[in-house]
């Protein structure tokens, strides 16, 4: 038997809306003006404690450095402070302390080495240290990277373009994520003198282990580790940059030293790396760090710049008990280092003891 449904059979109406509880409105107007007020007053608290040192110039310098991540830390000690004088290089070159270099040069030196940092993030620092300040001294720690045909333009490490835009345009917002919720934290916190700063106004700080833990064997064994051990090996890959191949890196060098003032004191140095991890004579990585080294100091006698090379087997080099590794010297070597430069610079000859030689003087 045929059944017919009426339109006004309740089985086949659309179901019934029920309308939203004006309290369910209200709790989600609130939720989004909480949302957005909390966002704002996040932004206004690290615009505040400015962690990265936006607001940081010539004479005026940045806030305390609460963070170790250099890269982002390192751009407002180049803007501000009443610094003179810096240091550009990699951890080879962090250990030389500001203190040491003021008393030898007369200058107000930062320590801006970077850990691992790419000959072009070096370059990125120092244009924006030379920007817009009276610079009395630069120098420039050398590593075997500034001799490399194709030298990477970062590393793994995260690189803030526009922190080393001369106006870090956007800065405000671009710094308002939660690394600089966080670093503006401790910047709150030291200023309520809760918390310790992370490295010295100066962008000096001690990163190797205390001297009282050194373990000799264990620096040994760390040196073999970081020392390629075949021959054959170190002969293909140093086959692929030969002694006559480009080495664009140097170029940049020679731009950064010529925007110095005249009046500027130009020091170039190759960093006092162990005599294992420097290219033997004979091979072609040794062949490769001479042509090198030989492009470095016809750069520096044009610029009127101090060469000084360090990055020879020596008696400081072929010591084992004077690193923590095949690249990182220990602290009394640091102090040794600031003496050698001082003296090339006073008599523009080589080390009698070996230490070190002279390639350029001005």
């Amino acid at each position: 038997m045929r059944q017919d449904h009426s339109p006004t059979d309740p089985s086949l109406r659309a179901p019934h809306l029920e309308p939203v509880p004006a309290a369910w409105r209200r709790f989600s107007w609130d939720f989004v003006v909480a949302a957005l007020a909390i966002g704002a007053a996040a932004i206004a608290f690290v615009a505040a404690m400015d962690p990265y040192g936006l607001r940081a110039a010539p004479g005026r310098p940045g806030g305390a450095i609460m963070d170790r991540n250099q890269r982002f830390m390192y751009p407002q000690i180049a803007r501000g402070g009443a610094f003179d004088a810096a240091v550009f290089g990699t951890s080879t070159a962090r250990l030389l302390d500001p203190d040491d270099l003021d008393r030898a040069f007369g200058a107000r030196f930062a320590n801006l080495a970077v850990n691992a940092a790419t000959p072009d993030e070096q370059r990125r620092l120092a244009e924006l240290f030379l920007a817009g300040r009276p610079v009395r001294a630069a120098l420039f720690g050398l590593d075997a990277t500034w001799c490399a045909a194709e030298p990477p333009p970062r590393t793994a490490h995260p690189f803030p373009d526009w922190l080393y835009e001369p106006g870090a345009s956007w800065g405000a917002l671009k710094q308002a994520n939660l690394q600089g919720l966080a670093v503006a934290g401790r910047v709150a916190l030291h200023a309520l003198h809760l918390a310790p700063v992370r490295l010295r106004a100066d962008g000096y700080g001690v990163f190797t282990p205390p001297e009282a833990a050194y373990d000799l064997e264990r620096a040994r064994l760390h040196i073999r580790a970081g020392t390629r051990i075949d021959p054959e090996a170190d002969e293909a890959a140093a086959a692929q940059e030969r002694p006559d191949a480009a080495m664009p890196a140097l170029d940049r060098l020679d731009v950064l030293l010529a925007a110095l003032p005249d009046s500027a004191r130009r020091i170039v140095a190759f960093m006092p790396v162990h005599a294992t991890a420097q290219g033997a004579a004979g091979t072609e990585q040794g062949r490769r760090e001479a042509a090198c080294k030989a492009r470095v100091a016809e750069i520096g006698r044009r610029r009127g710049a101090l060469v000084v090379d360090f990055r020879i087997p020596s008696p400081v080099t072929t010591e084992d008990s004077n690193y923590w590794d095949a690249l990182h010297y220990r602290l009394p070597v640091a102090a040794r280092i600031v003496a050698g430069l001082k003296a090339a610079a006073e008599t523009g000859a080589d080390d009698p003891g070996g230490f070190y030689r002279v390639l350029a003087h001005p």
